[in-house]
């Protein structure tokens, strides 16, 4: 009888701990994103995607809407990037039409995500998990 509990105890235990490593891995390493790496703005919330490229390319001295020679457009064309504004649910689209922009131009691509609230930021660890040099803005916008 001893012999039993002794080992479902442990059990109990294997399985609370695998538990607690788990959850905490996925708090602190999947979905973790340390804001202070990236230039986030804070910005008014609920707006459409269009005031936060005028209001954020003015601030980066860009150029909005930046038709290119396939008669694209990218949401803001800088010194050094080709910016395509989304809001973060959107982030494989940004991507996409990032990386396009960068090519045509010769720049380097960046997105800027706008987020609602809090959860948002599992967006920007996608767009981190790509590995393909993209440079991440973050708007606040709540």
């Amino acid at each position: 009888m001893r012999k039993k509990s002794r080992q479902q105890n442990k059990i109990i235990t294997f399985i609370v701990t695998f538990l607690l490593m788990f959850t905490g891995l996925y708090y602190l390493g999947l979905s973790y994103v340390p804001l202070e790496l990236y230039d986030t703005q804070t910005m008014t919330a609920d707006m459409p995607e269009h005031f936060y490229v005028d209001n954020w390319c003015k601030m980066e001295f860009g150029r909005k809407e930046a038709v290119l020679w396939d008669m694209t457009r990218v949401d803001c064309l800088t010194k050094d990037y080709a910016i395509e504004f989304d809001f973060a649910k959107k982030w494989a689209e940004s991507v996409g039409q990032s990386l396009y922009y960068a090519e045509l131009t010769h720049k380097k691509p960046a997105v800027v995500l706008i987020l609602k609230n809090w959860t948002d930021l599992r967006y920007v660890k996608r767009v981190e998990r790509l590995n393909k040099d993209i440079q991440i803005f973050l708007v606040k916008a709540f």
